[in-house]
């Protein structure tokens, strides 16, 4: 099963923002992504990114995936944990969880900062690139 790591991020809260993104097929690193986006919150970042890899996964014909992201926020929202009451983050809710369907196995998990590293790098990177 292939592994995403996905991670956004705003300097300021809304404030300039990057996603950034890598997937992992065993040890092999199938595909990633480091994008600046503009504007916007931390939250809407997050799931810019995991709209981004999940696009990625499918363009490279991933049927089975783990996403891992360290925003509990998102996880707990895929994973029908908590609803989504921000209007702005439903509308991209709703484009994440229809690509998800695409899928014939996902799964959504929450892993600590120390442990997504290589995304968190990516966002920076595309971050420090723009500002």
């Amino acid at each position: 099963m292939a592994r995403l790591f996905t991670d956004g991020g705003a300097r300021g809260n809304p404030g300039p923002a990057a996603i950034g993104g890598v997937i992992y097929d065993g040890k092999n690193k199938i595909a990633d992504f480091s994008q600046y986006i503009g504007q916007t919150t931390n939250n809407q970042a997050e799931y810019q990114a995991l709209l981004k890899g999940l696009d990625l996964a499918l363009s490279n014909n991933i049927q089975n995936l783990e996403c891992f992201l360290d925003s509990e926020l998102v996880v707990k929202q895929m994973n029908k944990e908590y609803k989504v009451k921000d209007k702005e983050l439903a509308k991209i809710f709703v484009k994440v969880y229809n690509l998800s369907l695409k899928f014939k196995k996902i799964s959504f998990s929450h892993i600590r900062r120390e442990y997504n590293k290589e995304a968190d790098a990516l966002v920076n990177k595309a971050l420090d690139a723009r500002l």
